[in-house]
């Protein structure tokens, strides 16, 4: 935990960083040993680490933070008691005690006042309300991609963040991988020329069949599960090995949940950080007989105002995903599944640095947060870029749920001339949850 001063009372450690936060920006700060070469840390100059949301996902990106010899995790909190046994065992391992605490509800465990930090990795409807929960408490965080349900939730994530000096960190983590950095190189150096398509692909989505309701299991949560979403009776493939991702109430399909990644890099190498597409142009497929009500697959077409163009596609095989960015002097594409980087004209190729780390290497990417956390610097994936990389997959997915074409404003962040839409911007949340 990092600990407070002899001064506490008048204002905290925690406090001093966020405060300054502007002047530590410009200036060196002798005083703060880099965390890149922490070794043997002191308990007081530890990050102390809270996670929500025990999932897969979780548990990948858990390992990467407990392998910083400056953190701590502390607690663990998840709906599923199963879950909440299997972090609590990982961190208790990994630090040869039994100190880990396990919580069910997401008050408790921002409540305690030695956490530093909340890993966010729950389903996509509490990324947003979580984060927001935990920064008013106090927190930084490190949240599980895509960072908002809504287009709603996003821009209320971004404005808490700015008003709590929040270090946030979103899930793209392919922004810290060496791949995509030599990618958005070549682009922005002007090696294929100019750049007018972004080819993004994706996976043909999965398809969950019918199934009938039953109790809800022994040690399982579902009200604290559901969280803000609308209630449903208890079905096993809505709620576990990430099924909510395929309902339109709890996600949004493979259109946002891996989309978002790779607008990221799109945004990111057309520098376009802080803006979007304004027309969208879609087609998608939806099975029949079925319980899961998101794209099969789709095809969406989204033009910036100069006409540039990033294509979303869903379709083929998981294997099979890349992004390309292609010029009017050629392409380079990278093979999300493998890592590998190809391109036209093949000499582009020679300039690229050897590495094997590709987009599992999830280290850097929580590197760069802790080490923020300590500077209070803007981490790789803040909020501003992320909500607007995952605006425009939300966009598209509005334009195929509607089966239309849509026009948007970046600068309102509203549909242009209509109402059906923009309704569709924020949802319903059950009580007592609220942004």
């Amino acid at each position: 935990m990092i600990m407070k001063s002899k001064k506490a009372k008048q204002l905290s450690r925690r406090g001093f960083l966020r405060t300054s936060k502007g002047i530590m920006g410009a200036l060196a700060v002798p005083w703060l040993v880099p965390a890149s070469v922490l070794k043997g840390v002191v308990p007081s100059e530890q990050i102390t680490l809270g996670v929500i949301g025990i999932g897969s996902r979780c548990r990948l990106v858990l390992k990467h933070f407990m392998t910083n010899e400056d953190l701590r995790c502390l607690a663990v909190c998840d709906a599923l008691e199963q879950r909440r046994i299997f972090a609590k065992k990982m961190a208790d391992e990994r630090y040869n005690n039994n100190d880990c605490a396990m919580y069910k509800d997401i008050p408790e465990i921002l409540a305690r006042k030695d956490i530093d930090a909340i890993l966010i990795a729950t389903g996509d409807r509490m990324h947003a309300i979580g984060s927001i929960m935990a920064a008013k408490a106090g927190k930084d965080i490190y949240s599980e991609k895509p960072m908002s349900l809504t287009i709603e939730e996003g821009r209320a994530l971004v404005e808490v963040m700015d008003r709590y000096g929040t270090v946030y960190q979103c899930g793209h983590q392919r922004r810290s991988v060496d791949s995509y950095k030599f990618q958005v190189e070549v682009v922005q150096s002007g090696m294929i020329g100019n750049v007018h398509t972004v080819q993004c692909r994706t996976w043909k989505s999965g398809v969950i069949p019918a199934q009938e309701p039953q109790p809800v299991p022994e040690g399982l949560d579902y009200d604290t599960w559901l969280g803000p979403t609308p209630y449903h009776p208890y079905i096993p493939a809505n709620v576990l090995h990430a099924g909510w991702n395929y309902f339109w109430d709890t996600g949004g399909g493979v259109v946002i949940g891996m989309g978002c990644h790779y607008t990221d890099i799109a945004q990111w190498g057309l520098d376009r950080d802080d803006t979007g597409p304004i027309y969208y142009k879609g087609t998608a497929e939806y099975a029949e007989n079925c319980m899961s009500d998101t794209p099969v697959t789709s095809n969406v077409v989204c033009t910036y105002a100069d006409g540039k163009k990033i294509v979303l596609e869903s379709e083929g095989s998981f294997n099979d995903r890349f992004i390309r960015f292609i010029g009017d002097e050629g392409w380079i594409q990278v093979d999300d599944a493998t890592n590998i980087v190809t391109a036209e004209p093949k000499s582009i190729l020679n300039k690229r640095g050897v590495s094997a780390r590709g987009y599992i290497h999830t280290n850097d990417h929580v590197r760069n947060f802790l080490d923020c956390i300590r500077t209070r610097q803007e981490t790789t994936c803040s909020p501003e870029k992320s909500h607007r990389a995952t605006t425009v997959c939300h966009v598209a997915n509005i334009g195929l749920r509607l089966d239309r074409d849509v026009q948007w404003d970046p600068q309102k962040e509203q549909f242009v001339n209509d109402v059906e839409a923009n309704r569709m911007l924020s949802r319903a949340m059950r009580p007592p949850w609220t942004l």
